[in-house]
């Protein structure tokens, strides 16, 4: 659907062999001295965030390209001149593009908010304090140093976890032969490939969603499985909708070739010059089809973004250093996540679960759940901020590093949020890319924006519910329910009055942050 409303389908007569295409053989390299576009990092002090060639790139271009300064011959067909020219242009694409840049994470020690690294460090000695308290009224108490009940999940069927993890991932790999094949001439993508993909990532979704269920894991390898699950889906969708809107433009942009008129009219130039520029990267080395290959596709697969692009910005070498201490930090949130639920949540749930047993007035059961909820509200607040270091700076910046992917902007400053709308999109910047790219950006082309952004919240809430199920294996629809409200109440947000009270709005959001995730968990697990 995403590339129909740009191009329609047709068919091309040529032949649309990769391996034999007219195009790609005379854009072979000639020499080896071309130059890549060179990009800046934000700060003087980023010497290794200056994007290097990748692997697949460099490859590319001593084989394919030597870059942006190839030759081509007189002879060449009109497409061939049209793609060396869109290799030097910059300009704005028809797909919805995703503007990569080499830049830092706010808690980078080469960050410009820098500056803000002191309450990061208050914040890490917290923690150690509630540890150190925690293990010393457990010796008292219990004579062992922590509770286990959670720690001991982690070793059930550890094994079984990983190789169904596994084959999820691997089975993503499905997504490569079927674009090859829509970049031929006997598939089409807008002629019902995508159709094909919807049903196909449906049942792949349905599949894997379904499995934890049949095993009976419980809620820990559970959430980690479906959240996994979730985030291949969505690089699924994003490589094969990009893949297949390039496709039906290379086979126009072919199909412009055969045109035998001695004077071709302007519009055809233009389009030409258009989709020239579609099919290339933004780097210039890299043209559709040559992506299609085994190895860019597991790179993308491993690179910490959902929006598939012919190349990203790259730096210049793998920091092992910063690999380790991230990994590191990844454990040791784990950690730290495990010790709040086993000391500070889990009990004060059972005991209001114990509590709601003998209870039948409505009363009793909102006195009972509002005392749960305020006990809740301090461990929910550190467990947040918990699940976005360890997501958001730990875990996806040591795969930055592992894959060199330059751009580390995962995330902005959500915590001076005004209204939800701010905070969807810099709480998650890659789910918001990917949500205003594939689900906003096409439905924007047949619904006003409104309808469009209710479809964007519709979707990511249902998305958020269907974790809620698999970790609690229950279906009440309270975190759905609590995530549409929020168009309304940006609705008033976002008017002339309350747009200028900036603190007042900061302070309602921390407020409806906190109290929201402490009520929507006790009313997912108690009632």
């Amino acid at each position: 659907m995403e590339s129909r409303a740009k191009i329609s389908t047709f068919s091309a007569s040529t032949s649309a062999n990769i391996a034999n295409d007219p195009l790609e053989n005379i854009l072979r390299a000639r020499s080896s001295n071309g130059t890549a576009q060179n990009h800046q990092g934000q700060s003087n002090g980023e010497a290794h965030l200056k994007p290097a060639p990748t692997r697949f790139e460099s490859e590319t271009s001593s084989v394919l390209s030597s870059g942006r300064s190839t030759p081509v011959p007189e002879d060449a067909p009109p497409s061939a001149h049209s793609i060396q020219h869109a290799r030097r242009e910059r300009r704005r694409r028809m797909f919805p593009t995703v503007d990569y840049e080499s830049r830092v994470s706010h808690f980078d020690p080469q960050s410009q908010h820098r500056d803000f690294r002191g309450f990061f460090t208050l914040f890490w000695i917290g923690l150690f304090i509630m540890v150190l308290t925690t293990a010393l009224r457990n010796l008292k108490d219990t004579r062992r140093v922590l509770r286990t009940s959670i720690f001991s999940m982690f070793t059930k069927a550890p094994l079984e976890l990983a190789i169904a993890d596994l084959f999820m991932f691997l089975s993503t790999i499905v997504c490569l032969p079927l674009q090859q094949a829509f970049s031929t001439d006997k598939w089409s993508w807008g002629g019902g490939g995508y159709m094909l993909h919807h049903a196909l990532q449906a049942i792949w979704l349905a599949a894997w969603v379904y499995l934890p269920f049949h095993l009976e894991w419980q809620w820990t390898h559970q959430v980690f499985f479906t959240l996994h699950s979730l985030t291949m889906l969505m690089k699924m969708h994003s490589y094969s909708f990009y893949c297949g809107h390039l496709s039906e433009c290379h086979k126009r942009l072919r199909a412009l070739d055969e045109n035998n008129t001695n004077v071709e009219p302007a519009e055809d130039t233009d389009l030409r010059e258009t989709l020239a520029f579609e099919v290339t990267s933004p780097s210039g080395r890299v043209t559709y089809p040559q992506n299609l290959t085994l190895y860019n596709f597991v790179d993308y697969l491993f690179c910490p973004t959902l929006c598939y692009e012919l190349s990203y910005p790259r730096t210049d070498r793998v920091r092992w250093g910063q690999v380790a201490e991230k990994a590191a930090a990844v454990f040791g949130c784990i950690f730290l996540l495990t010790v709040t639920s086993e000391e500070f949540i889990l009990p004060i749930m059972t005991e209001a679960a114990t509590r709601l047993e003998g209870v039948n007035a409505y009363s009793d059961i909102a006195l009972i759940l509002l005392e749960n909820i305020s006990l809740l509200l301090f461990p929910f607040m550190v467990t947040f901020l918990l699940v976005f270091l360890v997501i958001f700076e730990y875990l996806l910046g040591a795969f930055a590093e592992i894959t060199c992917f330059a751009d580390r902007h995962f995330y902005s400053d959500w915590w001076n949020s005004t209204d939800w709308l701010e905070f969807s999109r810099e709480w998650n910047v890659p789910v918001h890319r990917f949500l205003q790219r594939h689900v906003y950006g096409a439905s924007r082309r047949h619904m006003s924006r409104p309808i469009a952004t209710l479809t964007t919240f519709l979707i990511s809430a249902l998305a958020h519910e269907l974790v809620m199920f698999c970790i609690t294996k229950k279906l009440r629809g309270y975190g759905f329910v609590c995530q549409m409200l929020q168009l309304p109440i940006i609705v008033v947000q976002r008017t002339e009055f309350m747009k200028s009270q900036k603190t007042f709005n900061n302070i309602m959001f921390w407020s409806s942050m906190i109290w929201g995730l402490s009520m929507i968990s006790a009313l997912y697990v108690l009632i």
